[in-house]
Order: structure tokens, then sequence, then C-alpha cells
């Protein structure tokens, strides 16, 4: 099973000029506990040498690499998986290139596409954005009504993502999230090792939270 809290998305547009590899380094000093490579215009061949570095940095800290979009991509540096978008093809066909004991996760915007999603076989499923944000300006924001339903439903983490930051992520959490996804909050934020922290400690915090309430009401009953 796995074990995620705090998913960071590494996109080239939001962190400009900057080294990925460096924010990875400290998004993964601060807690990340998987981390994604976005980038929607670079050429392939720049994306394979970026996926190449932070292959080697997560690899060292013992964390999953994921590659958004790309599973040539991420078969060709040795990610642990790929995230797809609805509009990215079948699952079926992404672990038929990258092998078996690789993870494929899913975007998806709607209860019906989570369970689709889950139907198919992803190994996690993103859902969102709950909240509206730039990286995603074709989708409307949809709440977070519906985290709950979709994480009780889900046999795989549910990674809840879409404009979640300091100032969002208690609001993400009360309505059930156990995981999120942030992008602009790390990878363009001055010190990423202090916002990864600050938003794991949150995560971890409202989790203990959880698990003691779980624990006293089964005492209780």
């Amino acid at each position: 099973m796995l074990d995620w809290q705090l998913y960071v998305i590494l996109d080239r547009a939001a962190a400009g000029a900057r080294d990925l590899t460096a924010i990875a380094r400290q998004a993964i000093a601060g807690g990340a506990d998987v981390v994604q490579l976005r980038d929607k215009t670079a050429s392939v061949q720049a994306v394979m040498a970026e996926a190449r570095s932070l292959r080697v940095v997560t690899r060292e800290a013992g964390i999953p690499f994921i590659v958004n979009d790309r599973p040539d991509v991420a078969l060709a540096v040795d990610a642990d998986g790929v995230h797809l978008g609805q509009d990215d093809g079948p699952l079926s066909l992404a672990r038929q290139i990258l092998g078996p004991g690789k993870l494929v996760g899913r975007s998806t915007h709607s209860v019906a596409q989570a369970a689709a999603a889950l139907a198919q076989g992803a190994d996690y499923i993103g859902f969102g954005p709950v909240f509206a944000t730039p990286t995603k300006p074709g989708y409307r924001a949809i709440g977070t009504g519906e985290i709950g339903q979709v994480v009780s439903q889900a046999p795989c983490p549910v990674v809840v993502i879409g404009g979640i930051d300091l100032s969002t992520v208690d609001r993400v959490l009360h309505a059930g999230a156990r995981c999120v996804a942030v992008l602009r909050a790390v990878t363009a934020a001055p010190d990423p090792e202090s916002a990864a922290r600050a938003l794991k400690q949150r995560i971890m915090a409202a989790t203990t939270s959880s698990s003691s309430a779980t624990r006293s009401a089964r005492v209780d009953s």
C-alpha cells in the first residue's frame, strides 16, 4: 500500500529559471513523499534530461519519481511511474509501455471519473482541482464536498490537488484528504524546503488527529 501524504509536482513553468533538481532536493528535505516532473512545453530531449537528473535525486532519497503524461520518458529514465490526464490514453497502454511493477496514476475531476479510474486499476488517482488554479485554466474548481466520498471508496491513494497551499490545506484535510499534491506552493516558493515542511506538518497533524479520533470511537463503542 502506498503511504503518501505530500505529493510535490515540479513544474518548469512555475520554477522559472531555477533548477528543478535543486528544488527537488529541498522539497524532499522538507518531507515530500513523492515527486512528479511536469513540463508541458519543453522538447523531449529537455524533458529527458530533467527526468534523468530527478531520477538520481529521488533514488538517493528512496522516494517514488513520477513523470507526467509521458510513459516513453518514464520508461527511458526508469521512473517509478507515470501520471495520465483524462485525455492521455488508457491505463492499460501505459502499463504495456512501462512493464510490470510501475505505477500508473490518473487525474480525475468528478466522482464518476474517479470510479472509472479505479475500475481500470489505477495505482492512485488525482482528484481536483478542488480550488481554482492557473495550472488548470480549462477546469472549473470542483470544491471539497466530494473528497470524503472518493477517499472512502478508493483502495489506493487519492491525491487531492488544485490550488492547495498553506491557506487552503486545512479545508482539504478537514474534508477527508489524506494526501495532497502541490505545485506552485513548493515549486514557486522562495524556500521550497520550508514550504514543503510546513505543509507536511499540517498533513501529519491532521492525520494523527483523525487516527486518534477513530481509535477513541472504537474504544467507546
